[in-house]
């Protein structure tokens, strides 16, 4: 496999000094600065010599492999006696305010093609090579050129390469260490469960196929190491060279941090990186101060390579501890030096949002695609609702008034420029409220983009960029931030509005609300994907699988695979009563009966049981009425906010072996319905009161209208299929290894109907219709009797 070499990647890393500096925000998109290329491209094609987006390469050796050097020039004005090649650079800042090492990178990249282009055209003795600078925020072009001929560049291009070859070297005798340990690699675990060779055998394939498969592999089936292991072994094959961990939770990165340590133990000798947000990895010495006068920061790059070569001889599990210990030890940065070291490592575990969010992914890996990528999404249910948010935005004026009336009490000429611009925002949303008041409206609902409120708040932004630099510290410069990025933040996803979105306009007591939403997100997850050769999303619970497949961007280019249950059928009652409806106007009449079956379920047996609410007020209305009819039974109850400790501390007292019955009320959807963990007789019963449906609100009955109009499945996707994911996940606390039992009782009849059965897992389709509070006490008698004859 001939492994390629960007351009700019390539000179990045090596002609890189100096300073840290945090990339300013700008309305400077990927999206905005293509749309400023393609502007001045087609300029430039009135020139009938000028060809826009010229590939180039070139071959070299290094460390006895041969690469591919290659990249894409803006521009080329090739005549039989002349040579031009053009480079486009887009930004904020003014031209004469850019870095001298921003400068040099830009001239190396274009000196790089320069060089390629002359090897291709020999009868060439020099080429022109042109900068072009388009400051975003006032449209000024600024030009600069250098003629350069065939000697000089070459030598340039050979320093560039002579150095680049220690770390190529370097990654070469990683990668043949890598692939030598993965060949003799055997599965870590003396057998595989059941479902679990399958898995893994399905995740093998989709590589070399280079497709993308959603899996369902019930709890137990072991999907971290039935995707890691098969996904490296296709590694060290050179089927795939980066493979990406993608999770929603802490608590699943570490579990795949683990199974990487338990392979390694096999002998497995891999680079693996788990990359740690921003703001949990920084120094604490490094918060509130600006970075010219950070440590950590300050040359930075004169400190980066000497970090990573020390890091990278020594450590291959690169967990948060080890990178602040490099960081500490070396005075880097350890966020963007956990970033950089990413480019060395071929596991990265990491968040959702760094491949999924149009604001915070990578773009060292995901500005175009690359075939050295496949990725592994875990626990992917949760990145429907998780993308929906990333590709949303809203924003209020509450905190203007307040803003300007602090700024007021600064006597600055820096003040009352900010008054004016803030001034300017405000305008557009009294403008908004009166439209709204005229029409007698507290809401609007518009398919179309809010392009003055956007373009008023893009001008703000860039007034903003300029102005935070120049103020010192304080609380009213972080409040002023905070409004700047939620206002950044609105730009950006404005420029991603198309026929998935709706704006709605809420008048909120005095203040407006105006929100972006995105309904329908999964051409952007389709998109994302798509920068990898491959994928596997997979979950416990994708049921119904064509329900994920559409709002994840797979119903077209995608394979689907449902494992059965590794654990037995019979170790889990699922118990369904018709006797009960919980819809809002039912549930008064029916409080009684769900208080009584509650006790019928944990009367039978003493142990530990959960028992979930739609809602926090469902909750309190239940659990009070359970109280007085049985004041003897121990309860605890989830709180609204929960910190780690708190959270540690409820679940303990699910003890072994318990000598009392202890009742635990929660909420579906919250903290204690996904990634618990409670074995064994820990947890012997699941209780779910109602089918979850999410509350009736306009922005969910914007999502059913729009996938009414889309498929005919408006109610199904906005409230039915979101409900049942939540009760799936809470009842799947409940079976956790091959030697748990219990019972999961649903407590709404709506569950019985074909509606829902027909949405059930396959390792549901023992369900039992109980029709009265008598059979339900013998169901559930019967079921632990059965148990212990059993033993």
């Amino acid at each position: 496999m001939t492994t390629k070499i960007g351009i700019r990647q390539l000179v990045e890393f090596v002609l890189r000094s100096g300073d840290l500096v945090e990339t300013k925000n700008s309305q400077n998109t990927a999206l905005n600065g293509a749309r400023i290329h393609r502007r001045l491209q087609k300029e430039r094609s009135k020139d009938t010599d000028y060809e826009s987006e010229v590939y180039l390469k070139t071959d070299v050796t290094m460390n006895e492999n041969q690469y591919v050097i290659s990249g894409r020039a803006d521009g080329i004005t090739l005549t039989k006696d002349k040579a031009l090649i053009e480079e486009i650079k887009t930004s904020d800042q003014p031209y004469e305010e850019l870095s001298d090492n921003t400068l040099e990178l830009y001239w190396g990249q274009v000196k790089v093609y320069g060089y390629i282009l002359l090897q291709e055209h020999p009868e060439l003795k020099h080429v022109t090579l042109q900068l072009t600078y388009f400051q975003v925020s006032n449209e000024v072009v600024t030009t600069d050129e250098k003629t350069l001929g065939q000697a000089e560049l070459e030598k340039f291009f050979e320093d560039l390469i002579t150095e680049y070859e220690y770390w190529i070297t370097l990654r070469a005798k990683l990668r043949k260490s890598r692939n030598d340990s993965i060949k003799k690699l055997p599965f870590p675990f003396d057998k595989f469960r059941t479902g679990q060779h399958e898995m893994a055998a399905a995740v093998y394939k989709s590589i070399l196929l280079e497709k993308r498969l959603f899996v369902e592999a019930p709890t137990g089936t072991g999907k971290t190491i039935s995707t890691l292991f098969p996904a490296i072994k296709a590694m060290g094959e050179e089927k795939v060279q980066r493979l990406f961990y993608l999770t929603a939770k802490q608590s699943t990165r570490h579990v795949a941090e683990e199974t990487v340590k338990l392979m390694a133990s096999k002998g497995l000798k891999l680079k693996s990186i788990t990359l740690t947000a921003k703001d949990k990895i920084r120094f604490p010495e490094e918060q509130d101060i600006p970075p010219e006068e950070n440590p950590y920061m300050i040359g930075y790059y004169d400190r980066l390579k000497p970090a990573l070569s020390d890091l990278l001889t020594n450590e291959d599990a690169i967990t948060r501890s080890v990178i602040e210990k490099y960081a500490k030890k070396h005075m880097v940065d350890p966020f963007e030096f956990s970033l950089d070291t990413s480019l060395f490592c071929d596991l990265i575990i990491c968040d959702y949002n760094y491949l999924f969010d149009p604001l915070v992914y990578l773009q060292r890996f995901f500005v175009e695609k690359d075939t050295d990528n496949f990725f592994l999404i875990d626990e992917v249910h949760n990145l429907v609702s998780r993308s929906r948010d990333m590709y949303s935005a809203e924003i209020t004026e509450t905190s203007i008034p307040n803003l300007l009336k602090k700024a007021k009490t600064i006597d600055t000429k820096a003040s009352e420029d900010f008054q004016k611009q803030l001034k300017k925002v405000r305008r557009v949303f009294t403008q908004m409220k009166k439209v709204l008041r005229e029409d007698n409206q507290e809401e609007k609902i518009t398919a179309d983009v809010p392009d003055k409120l956007i373009n008023t708040l893009s001008k703000f932004n860039d007034f903003m960029g300029d102005w935070m630099a120049e103020q010192k510290p304080s609380d009213f410069l972080d409040e002023a931030k905070d409004y700047f990025f939620n206002s950044l933040t609105f730009v950006k996803i404005g420029a991603l509005f198309d026929d998935s979105y709706k704006t709605r306009i809420v008048l909120d007591g005095k203040s407006l609300v105006v929100k972006e939403l995105c309904l329908d997100p999964s051409h952007f997850i389709n998109e994302s994907l798509n920068l990898g050769i491959g994928a596997v999303l997979f979950s416990a619970t994708l049921s119904p699988m064509d329900y994920y497949r559409s709002v994840l961007g797979g119903i077209e280019n995608s394979l689907a695979y449902q494992l059965p249950s590794p654990f037995p059928v019979e170790n889990q009652e699922i118990l369904i009563t018709q006797y009960i409806q919980t819809t809002y106007r039912q549930r008064e009449f029916s409080q009684d009966s769900i208080v009584r079956s509650l006790n019928a379920m944990i009367s039978n047996k003493t142990g530990n049981y959960l028992i979930f609410f739609p809602s926090y007020s469902y909750l309190k209305q239940v659990k009070k009425a359970f109280e007085i009819a049985y004041p003897e039974v121990d309860i605890i109850t989830q709180k609204g906010e929960m910190d780690n400790q708190a959270r540690q501390d409820f679940l303990d007292q699910f003890t072994e072996n318990p000598q009392y019955t202890l009742v635990a009320f929660c909420v579906l959807g919250g903290i204690f319905s996904e990634g618990i963990d409670l074995r064994g007789d820990r947890l012997i019963g699941v209780a779910v009161v109602s089918v979850g449906l999410p509350g009736l609100s306009a922005e969910n009955n914007l999502i059913r209208d729009y996938y009414d109009e889309d498929n005919g499945h408006g109610f199904e996707y906005a409230y039915q299929m979101p409900g049942l994911n939540n009760v799936l996940q809470a009842a799947g606390r409940l079976i956790r290894s091959s030697h748990d039992a219990g019972i999961i009782l649903l407590l709404d009849q709506r569950f019985g109907s074909s509606r829902y059965t027909k949405l059930f897992p396959q390792h549901w389709r023992n369900y039992r219709r109980i029709n009265s509070l008598p059979q339900l006490n013998d169901a559930v008698h019967n079921f632990w009797k059965e148990r212990q004859d059993e033993n």
